[in-house]
């Protein structure tokens, strides 16, 4: 059943005024599934600068992202916005989906495609870099990128745009972190004119991808997500931005979607998978800022469903597209579609949240998650290209490769430098009574305790070797918690201080906590066994299955499916840094991780006897 919104400017602008001015006094305008009192406070996120990131894989991503964005000249990234509102527009066009063409055919899905869509991201990105570099030429250019949009802002940009609703969230989501973390003192002006311009352009309700809600547009219209945008309007109202934002986060929550997913029922069948993955996102913003249980139990719902779903790299949604619980699909596309995972985007989303819900929760099945998804697809991402060639899919079929999208500057293009700048405060959280550490990767941990600047250095070669270590420095003697996730497949895991073993418990899928008084150079030794096991694709599938060790996927690089037993597959044999190998009546396979494989064929399951 399809419904059309048809809101002139004048009444839009009424109800959202009448609508702010509600929420200048009292909550009382919330549902009552809305105004629940909330569970405990949840982990506290680090800021970008208080984490120092060692490890060669993810800084190496961050440089290569953030030099891309760097050297995009201005007016060519401002260059659609102008030619939208009808100013002078110099400069080269960056092609691609970024281009705007008044012409463009939408069944060609190319050039022209979603102009300017990722501009919002990529301010976001340059913010985020700047928090963690201090860099003050990636400040210059954000403030100068703002600047020159806000010169801009024209209703015929949303008017002529296929996805006004997408590219309003992504803007308000640049200049919000262009507000925190670059200290951008017009942001919020400039975020308060882009809502007012862009609010008569968008539905006055989220509506679900594919629905039609404004005559005479084809297609290609229906495939917006306002049902996406209430993160970043609840995020602008808990940074400052106003209550306006908090009304507005309400408005754009999608009832039909989360409303079934509360009550623990299945409704991703046939939804656009990074989409409504991201969208759960607002779900989990609309507990952390209106402290709703329902919206809470989406997400957690919602989760547990997707992972029922996914394949052991923690991806999901082959061709863009969650399914029905039991489907037979997810084993169908081994052999049918080379598209089987939305990377940069998908992690994006996962990332988020697997953060929210862990902060929420502090259960480390979350970690976990993060963890796997990381390491088995977005890492092992090909960099992003200055021409606009983008790492868009991650392919699982029996004759896997990776390739770049056939379309330059895609949607992907505009969350993998986020994703980059992201890794940092995924990695550590803390409480009032101390620090929790999600991610093991090579880093150093700075923040405050008791008025003293305390750190908390990480070393290693984790996921590769089983051992992390890390050394506290501190200026006295302090008494604080810390806690290390212990993955779920981590059987016999265990934790030393100073050499000598803990007493406390070592519990795969929790945390372990050491609470002590801490001194200057105090050592601990966490050893999680890397354990090797197979994960069929599904249930009814048992012998189509996935080796991992760790948390890693090992991907067999052949070029015909070989002929090997579960046997052969667990006593595979680590032959260097990053390769595996598993002997086999034929021959020897070659196993790697996703983020050692370059232009080889692969096979992310095998077929195993």
């Amino acid at each position: 059943m399809s419904f059309v919104f048809d809101i002139t400017r004048r009444k839009f602008m009424q109800s959202a005024s009448l609508l702010t001015a509600g929420l200048a006094t009292s909550r009382s305008w919330l549902p009552k599934s809305l105004a629940a009192a909330r569970t405990p406070q949840p982990l506290e996120e680090f800021g970008y600068s208080d984490v120092l990131l060692a490890s060669d894989l993810h800084k190496k991503q961050l440089e290569e992202t953030h030099s891309v964005l760097m050297g995009l000249s201005e007016d060519s990234l401002l260059k659609p916005f102008r030619e939208m509102s009808g100013q002078p527009a110099p400069g080269d066009d960056l092609g691609g989906w970024y281009h705007y063409d008044p012409n463009y055919d939408w069944h060609t899905f190319d050039a022209g495609f979603a102009p300017a869509a990722t501009f919002g991201q990529w301010v976001s990105a340059l913010a985020r870099s700047y928090a963690i570099t201090g860099d003050q030429k990636t400040r210059e250019k954000v403030l100068r990128l703002n600047r020159l949009y806000a010169q801009t802002i024209s209703g015929d940009f949303y008017e002529n745009n296929r996805f006004p609703a997408y590219c309003y969230d992504k803007l308000v989501c640049g200049l919000i972190d262009s507000h925190r973390f670059v200290g951008d003192p017009d942001a919020y002006r400039i975020l308060e004119h882009t809502t007012d311009t862009a609010l008569p352009h968008l539905p006055g309700k989220a509506v679900e991808h594919g629905r039609s809600w404004r005559p005479g547009k084809d297609e290609s219209y229906t495939w917006d997500e306002s049902y996406t945008i209430a993160e970043n309007l609840f995020l602008a109202y808990q940074r400052g931005a106003g209550e306006r934002y908090s009304a507005l986060g309400a408005q754009y929550l999608d009832d039909e979607y989360f409303g079934p997913l509360a009550e623990g029922r299945s409704v991703f069948a046939g939804r656009h998978a990074y989409s409504h993955v991201n969208a759960l996102c607002s779900a989990m913003q609309a507990y952390l800022t209106l402290g709703s249980e329902k919206h809470l139990r989406t997400a957690k719902n919602a989760f547990d469903l997707l992972e029922a779903q996914s394949f052991a790299t923690g991806g999901w949604g082959p061709d863009e597209t969650l399914r029905a619980p039991n489907s037979g699909d997810i084993e169908s596309s081994l052999t049918n579609s080379h598209r089987s995972f939305e990377t940069p985007c998908g992690a994006y989303a996962h990332f988020k949240l697997t953060r929210y819900l862990l902060r929420v929760t502090g259960e480390s099945r979350y970690g976990d998650s993060m963890e796997r998804v990381m390491y088995n697809t977005v890492l092992g991402a090909k960099p992003l290209q200055p021409d606009g060639r983008t790492f868009y899919y991650s392919d699982y079929n029996f004759k896997g490769r990776k390739v770049y999208s056939n379309h330059r500057w895609p949607c992907c293009s505009g969350t993998l430098p986020q994703v980059a700048a992201d890794y940092g405060i995924n990695t550590y959280f803390r409480d009032r009574s101390g620090i929790y550490v999600n991610l093991y990767i090579p880093s150093t941990l700075r923040w405050t305790q008791e008025s003293a600047a305390v750190s908390l250095t990480q070393k290693g070669s984790y996921p590769f070797d089983s051992v992390v270590q890390f050394e506290v420095a501190t200026p006295r003697r302090l008494e604080f918690a810390l806690n290390f996730r212990i993955p779920s497949w981590a059987e016999g895991a265990s934790m030393s201080v100073n050499g000598k073993r803990v007493r406390e418990q070592v519990i795969p899928g929790s945390f372990a906590t050491v609470r002590r008084e801490w001194k200057a150079g105090d050592q601990i030794e966490l050893d999680l066994p890397l354990t090797k096991r197979l994960e069929p694709i599904d249930p009814r599938h048992p012998k189509t299955a996935a080796l991992l060790c760790g948390p890693l996927v090992l991907f067999a690089i052949t070029q015909t499916p070989p002929l090997v037993t579960s046997r052969q597959l667990l006593a595979a044999k680590k032959t260097g840094q990053q390769n595996w190998q598993v002997e086999t009546a034929t021959a020897d396979l070659n196993m790697l991780p996703f983020t050692a494989i370059s232009n080889e064929q692969y096979s992310t399951y095998l077929l195993v006897k």
